[in-house]
């Protein structure tokens, strides 16, 4: 197969993961005889310093041309520390998720059996756990009408029918080739927003017989998602929980940088890894690039490439097991690994693999 790939490598530790997810796509391509043509683009602080402009047109149109958006983070201590800058780098990932209009985001949530102890939470609640959160991505108040003076600010939380249902859909059929088990997640009690989500939810629950559908205010699923972890199945949830709710798994994982993620929608996918750029830990070997490549192997999947995506996870459960690790998941005592010798045991994993 032949696969033209936009890399966004960002900002942060971002040109280093993204290094290590293509060397392991090479990798791939050579084993399967499968052609990926990469062409490299601009984003974040990064291109705010180039062109003045997070995602600029020239950038938007390469992701156009693209069957595939890999893409790492973007993130600059600079504007962190600056609450009066007008153009941020996180500005730029909004934009690009309505351009291309990525209204569900997906994040597989799994455990690691030899990473169980690097959780907070006891072994007992974790093993076997297996769920995927469903985000809405550019709805909400992220994208509604905002305002800010000296005394007053606002975001307005809005969402339309058509919005709720598409990405409803999304998650009653992932539900409905998984274990047939979607649990909606709102605030109903309280907003209007979330009010609207339930009803059409129930409205649609009928299309989905097969389907267990449950409802859980946020307060609650953020609460059991860490002492229950087993109960779910699907997720699906509006773009401000699912932001906070998604990055409170890393407690299941253990980390962020174990976590991979697709954005689907109207125009080309992206995939990423849901932790951010960490321009503290930029250029110093650091940064873990699995997130990074399992988000490589979830693109590879979404073509239908299953045996190249099994073969990533596998080399990555692989050097889990070697303790091939870099040093937030590294048992005490053994030798930390940097973020390229992690990325080259995995490569050299998959360039010696035997296909059956």
């Amino acid at each position: 197969m032949k696969l033209k790939i936009a890399v966004l490598s960002g900002d942060g530790i971002g040109p280093e993961i993204m290094q290590q997810a293509l060397s392991v796509m090479n990798a791939v391509a050579q084993k399967f005889n499968h052609e990926f043509e990469y062409e490299e683009a601009i984003c974040g602080a990064h291109a705010i310093d180039a062109v003045g402009d997070p995602y600029p047109e020239a950038t938007h149109q390469t992701c156009m041309r693209a069957d595939a958006v890999l893409f790492a983070a973007v993130g600059d201590l600079r504007f962190d520390n600056d609450p009066t800058a007008k153009v941020r780098p996180e500005q730029g990932l909004l934009a690009m998720r309505k351009k291309l209009g990525l209204f569900a985001n997906i994040r597989p949530v799994a455990t690691f059996p030899c990473l169980l102890h690097k959780s907070p939470l006891k072994d007992e609640l974790l093993r076997g756990a297996d769920f995927v959160v469903i985000r809405e991505l550019t709805g909400g108040m992220y994208f509604g009408e905002k305002y800010q003076d000296n005394d007053r600010a606002y975001d307005t939380d809005i969402y339309t029918r058509p919005e709720i249902e598409r990405i409803l859909r999304v998650a009653f059929e992932m539900a409905r080739r998984r274990r047939k088990h979607l649990t909606v997640v709102d605030k109903a009690n309280v907003l209007a927003s979330s009010r609207l989500w339930r009803q059409i939810a129930r409205e649609m629950e009928p299309q989905y017989s097969d389907v267990t559908t449950d409802y859980m205010f946020i307060d609650n699923a953020s609460m059991r998602v860490l002492t229950e972890p087993r109960f779910f199945d699907v997720i699906v949830t509006e773009n401000t929980f699912g932001d906070i709710l998604t990055d409170e798994t890393s407690c299941i994982t253990g980390s962020m940088g174990l976590q991979p993620s697709a954005s689907l929608g109207e125009h080309t996918p992206l995939f990423e890894p849901v932790h951010g750029s960490w321009p503290q830990a930029a250029g110093q070997n650091l940064a873990n690039p699995l997130a990074q490549i399992l988000s490589a192997a979830m693109l590879l999947e979404h073509f239908s490439l299953n045996a190249e995506g099994a073969l990533i996870r596998q080399a990555v459960n692989a050097s889990l097991d070697a303790n091939v690790r870099t040093p937030e998941i590294q048992a005490e005592g053994l030798p930390h690994y940097g973020t390229r010798e992690v990325g080259a045991w995995i490569t050299e994993y998959i360039r010696k693999s035997e296909l059956e």
